[in-house]
């Protein structure tokens, strides 16, 4: 890695979260998005590019912060539900990159792949977890990220 690479690291923040968002309101998920993104919204945000979490986490950041985005997704973006191709489509002017890692089968060790690849270039993770998944995708990156030693911000919807 170059000396870039590492700056971007130290100054990077990956999010992960629940794709089951439902039972909060739009203004709920804004408020705790002010809260626990707005501090860092001079860092570089790696997304997974799925429904929920993602998206509105996207959304947020996009239109209220100058953060520089990048959504990494397991195959391509064409791939990814209606609701996560919509709110890249309606954030493209934010977003720095798109990273499509390709995987052939859109299966749990692609999406692993996708949430350690975003991890790895990360110094913090902020999960939103579902109380009601505990063997979730979201649980598995913030073990990932705290069996690397990397700090993590934990705020359970």
């Amino acid at each position: 890695m170059t000396s870039s690479d590492m700056e971007l690291i130290t100054r990077s923040v990956a999010i992960t979260g629940t794709r089951n968002i439902g039972h909060r309101s739009p203004a709920e998920y804004a408020d705790l998005f002010d809260s626990y993104l707005g501090p860092f919204s001079d860092r570089h945000f790696y997304i997974g590019g799925a429904k929920g979490i993602d998206s509105l986490s996207l959304l947020w950041l996009a239109g209220n912060t100058r953060a520089d985005i990048t959504i990494v997704v397991p195959g391509r973006v064409e791939q990814q539900p209606a609701e996560a191709r919509q709110a890249i489509a309606r954030s493209e002017t934010r977003i720095r990159q798109v990273v499509e890692l390709k995987a052939v089968e859109l299966r749990t060790p692609a999406f692993h792949e996708r949430n350690r690849y975003m991890v790895d270039r990360s110094s913090l993770v902020i999960g939103f977890p579902h109380h009601d998944e505990p063997e979730s995708g979201t649980w598995q990156t913030i073990n990932y990220c705290a069996g690397l030693g990397k700090p993590r911000l934990i705020v359970p919807i």
